[in-house]
Parts: structure tokens; C-alpha cells; sequence
């Protein structure tokens, strides 16, 4: 075969080639990369729980959580589907969804209200008084640890720098530097109402346990299983005493001590009660008098 037909032969090739692919180029349609995918499905779900349907949202956000990892929307995903379970009620998987942000994604901008909201599932969670208080204790630890790490700041001071940008702001409205500083500040101020809520939910929980540990040594008391139902009475004392049981737990040992006819030991409980109820004294008289005549004998 001579130079020029080999030449001749190779462009040949070369141009069928090229109108091959050509043509497969020209039918296909462009593909979509995974980022451009993940994005429009996230719009997506973001609009149906800006719309208030969270149920839809939920499942389009579900959908994203593999192919969005590594990406710039994974703690978006997250986040967003906890919130579509919590507002649909779904309250166990919001908190595994606000449990899995924080351990995924420590520094994440939604770790503040991930932290509460995580406790309010719990808290949503914990049931009647007579049942298992687990998601009841789950529900105190993570407020707890919502004030540990995001301690109460100086109320007044907010509030009067909230007041103060809005006075500057009437005078010169295109100040920036004002306008960042009262968002800041009304932003802080929003804060406050959470901690305050943590504050106030942790003693109500407790009392929820305390009354389930005092309903426990009450149906011992009825079963006449007193030595059962003083374990219940000590574990309220010794890890409730800040609650209105208290004082019906005291009471409630030294009257199951007085029915095993344990005198010592009912009468130390009647000192401790005395002790820290003084104002019960004359009312507990015929009790320790009852203790003393017997414990003579």
C-alpha cells in the first residue's frame, strides 16, 4: 500500500469517526451532574416544608441524606428533616435526625437549636408518670446539657442594647453597622426564651420521676410490701428532694417503718421529717409518742 493511499484511508477513518460521535452527542440528552441533582431536590423539599407540608418534605429530604453526604447541604438535609419530623409529630425520628447533625457535623450553624429542639423530642416523648421514664431522664440530660453549653447571658444588657440600636436606627436608618448590631441583638434576645424554657422544664420533668418512683412505693404500701416500698420512699428522699414529694415520701417511711416495727429506725426518719418540716411537729406528737412507747418496750 502506497504513502498517499494510507493517508488517504486514515483521514477517511478519522472523519467517520468524528460523525459517529457527532451523532451520539446531537441525540443524547445533557447529563445532570450529582451536585446539580442534589440541589434542585433540596429545593424542592425545602419548599414543601416551607409550605408547611412536612410529611412530603420529610420523604424528599430522606431521599437526599446518601447522596447528599460530603456535600455543602448535608447538615442542610439534616437539619431540615429533623424539622420535618418534630413539626409532623414523628418525634423519636427527629431525634435521631438531631442526634446524627450533632455527631456528623459538630461545627455545624444549626448546633444550638438542634441541641434544644433534641431535648423537646424527648420531652414530647416522655410519658405518663406510671410508665418508663427513659425518654423522661433523656429529655433532663440533654436540657442540661443545652444550659452547659449555651449558658444564660445578661438579660437586661440585651434587652437595652435591642432598645438602644432601634433609638439609633430611628435617626439614621442607613447606618449598617446599626442594623447588624440590633439583629445581633434581637437574635440574642430570641435565645433567651429557650434557655428560659430549659430552665423551667428540667424541675417539671423531675417531679415526673419523682412521682413515678412515690406511685411505685404507694402500690408496695397497698401489696403490704413495706421493706419494697421503703426502697422507693429512700430513692425519692435521697434524689427528689427538691420535689413536692418530699415531704408524703418522709412521711410515708416512717409510717412503713412504724408497720415492720423497726422503732429505731422510724424514729430517725420522724427526726428527719421534723427536722425538715418543723411546722408539722405538733401534728407528728401521737406518732412519736407511739414510737417512743414502743421502742421502750
Amino acid at each position: 500500500m502506497s504513502v498517499a493511499r494510507f493517508i488517504s484511508r486514515s483521514v477517511l477513518m478519522l472523519f467517520a469517526t468524528g460523525l459517529l460521535i457527532s451523532s451520539g452527542c446531537s441525540s443524547s440528552k445533557p447529563v445532570t451532574s450529582a451536585t446539580a441533582r442534589v440541589n434542585e431536590g433540596y429545593a424542592k423539599a425545602l419548599r414543601l416544608y416551607e409550605n408547611g407540608d412536612y410529611k412530603e418534605a420529610a420523604i424528599d429530604f430522606e431521599s437526599l441524606l446518601f447522596s447528599s453526604r460530603a456535600t455543602a447541604l448535608e447538615d442542610d438535609v439534616l437539619y431540615y428533616l429533623a424539622q420535618s419530623y418534630y413539626r409532623s409529630g414523628d418525634y423519636l425520628l427527629s431525634a435521631e435526625m438531631f442526634t446524627r447533625l450533632q455527631q456528623q457535623i459538630s461545627s455545624t450553624p444549626y448546633a444550638r437549636t438542634s441541641q434544644f429542639l433534641l431535648a423537646k423530642s424527648y420531652e414530647q416523648l416522655s410519658p405518663h408518670f406510671e410508665l418508663d421514664q427513659q425518654f423522661t431522664n433523656k429529655a433532663i440530660e440533654q436540657f442540661g446539657l443545652y444550659l452547659e453549653l449555651y449558658p444564660m447571658a445578661d438579660s437586661s444588657k440585651i434587652a437595652s442594647d435591642v432598645e438602644t440600636y432601634r433609638e439609633l436606627l430611628k435617626i439614621n436608618p442607613g447606618n449598617v453597622d446599626y442594623k447588624q448590631n440590633y439583629a445581633s441583638a434581637k437574635t440574642q434576645f430570641a435565645r433567651i426564651d429557650s434557655l428560659r424554657y430549659a430552665e423551667k422544664a428540667i424541675p417539671v420533668l423531675r417531679e415526673k420521676l419523682a412521682r413515678n418512683m412515690f406511685s411505685i412505693a404507694h402500690q408496695y404500701v397497698q401489696l403490704k410490701k413495706y421493706k419494697a416500698a421503703g426502697i422507693f420512699y429512700d430513692e425519692v428522699i435521697k434524689r427528689y428532694a427538691d420535689t413536692i414529694f418530699l415531704k408524703p415520701a418522709l412521711a410515708g417511711k416512717v409510717d412503713i417503718l412504724m408497720k415492720r416495727k423497726k422503732w429505731f429506725d422510724a424514729g430517725q426518719a420522724l427526726d428527719q421529717y421534723v427536722q425538715l418540716f418543723p411546722e408539722k411537729e405538733k401534728e407528728m406528737q401521737g406518732t412519736r409518742d407511739k414510737i417512743n412507747q414502743n421502742f421502750k418496750n
